[in-house]
Formats: structure tokens, sequence, C-alpha cells
């Protein structure tokens, strides 16, 4: 039928693209890593050396090359005000060399400064603009290390009003350095006021030394967990 031939190729014409339709990464992932004044040059090393050795532990490698779409991988540093600085651009992981060299990049990374407050909502905002400009994947998550609360510029109430997180979620990773039960509330803090979006979960690290060991934690549920089982095609 002519009609019917015609409707078809209008349908045809009228479809986005496959590439439009299908994201070329299933997750993008930025690590913001607190380097204000309360950690000192070993905490700072711990941090560093601790999410390198995090990224090739064999688990996490298992879950970045797992079948499917390669996850996009950024890092940056934060500590006050416009201090954000880059660890790592973004890079596509899609083989093990890809990921071994991006851990190798964090890992040769040097210190921008150490004489800053903590300013959350300014590492909140850097890592919304990051994401807002990175590859275009199904999902966006960042990712807020840090051992302290908010005490330097706009708070992260105020990223969370004056930025876009709509599909992007924050998850944290609190370290409990030095007086444990004294930190109590900062797990608190964060639940209450760093994370966001449905799924956004907490991690803690019970000082410097065990950092590696719950970024393990934390990139294992991100790159693994449900979300990422059974993704739907955006249109």
């Amino acid at each position: 039928m002519p009609g019917a031939v015609l409707a078809a190729a209008w349908l045809a014409a009228a479809a986005p693209p496959a590439s439009a339709q299908q994201p070329g990464c299933r997750l993008a992932l930025v690590l913001a890593t607190d380097i204000s004044a309360s950690v000192d040059a070993r905490e700072d090393a711990l941090q560093r050396g601790g999410l390198a050795a995090a990224l090739i532990a064999p688990e996490i490698r298992h879950a970045f090359l797992s079948p499917g779409r390669p996850v996009a991988l950024a890092a940056y540093e934060w500590s006050g005000k416009r201090s954000p600085v880059m660890l790592l651009d973004w890079r596509m992981i899609r083989h093990e060399a890809d990921l071994v060299a991006a851990a190798e990049t964090i890992a040769g990374s040097t210190r921008s400064r150490d004489d800053l407050p903590t300013a959350i909502g300014e590492a909140l905002g850097f890592g919304n603009t990051l994401l807002r400009s990175g590859p275009d994947c199904l999902l966006r998550t960042l990712d807020v290390s840090g051992d302290g609360i908010n005490n330097h510029g706009y708070p992260p109430a105020s990223a969370y009003r004056a930025f876009d997180f709509e599909e992007i979620t924050v998850n944290g990773l609190v370290i409990n350095a030095g007086d444990f039960e004294g930190e109590v509330s900062l797990v608190d803090y964060y639940r209450d006021e760093v994370l966001h979006g449905p799924g956004a979960f907490l991690e803690v690290a019970q000082g410097f030394e065990d950092f590696e060991r719950a970024m393990r934690r934390k990139l294992l549920r991100e790159l693994s967990g449900p979300q990422l089982s059974a993704l739907p095609a955006r249109p």
C-alpha cells in the first residue's frame, strides 16, 4: 500500500539515529578527593595511593571491564573555594590497560595545596559541571570523600539549588579520622546534606589507613549494583 510505505518512510526519517538512542557508556563516574588542611601529607598519600590501588584491585577490574558498554572515569581533588584541580581527565575504560593507566596517573599526581578549609558545596558544583560536560552515559555518579563538614563557601544545599543534579547520583565516603566517636556526627552530616539521588549511599573508612578498603567497597557497589544490571535504553 502506498500509504503504508509512506508512513514507514516517514517514521524511519523521524527516528533518531541508533547512536542518539544508545549512549556509548553505561556509567560516568567522577571521584572527588578531599585535600583540605585537616588532611596531612601522610593521610593524603594514603588517600592517593589507596584510590589508585582500589581501581586495580581484581574485583574492581572485573566490575569495570564486565561485558557491555564501558565506564567513563574522571577524578579531581578539592578543598576550599575555587580550589578543585583535576587528577584524571575523562578516560573511557574499555581495557585493563586503560584502568592501569588511570590508576598510575592518580598515584603519580601531586597535591596542589594543603592550606584551605573544607568547601563541600564548591566540590559538588565542580563535579556537577564536570559531569554535565562529560561523556553521555546512561548513568552519572559523583563520589565525594572527606573527613569534615563544610566550613568554607556555600553549603551543599546551596549547590543542589544552584546546579542541575537531575539524573546525577552523589555518593559519599566519610573518613573517620582521629577520634572515631567524635566523628559520628560527620556520618549523619553526609547522609543528611551530601548524599543525593535515588539509591545514593555512604561508605565509612575508619581512618585513612582504611580508605582503600572503603573505596573498593564503594566502587564495587557502584559498578556492579542492580541499577547497572538492567539498564533501559534512554530515548
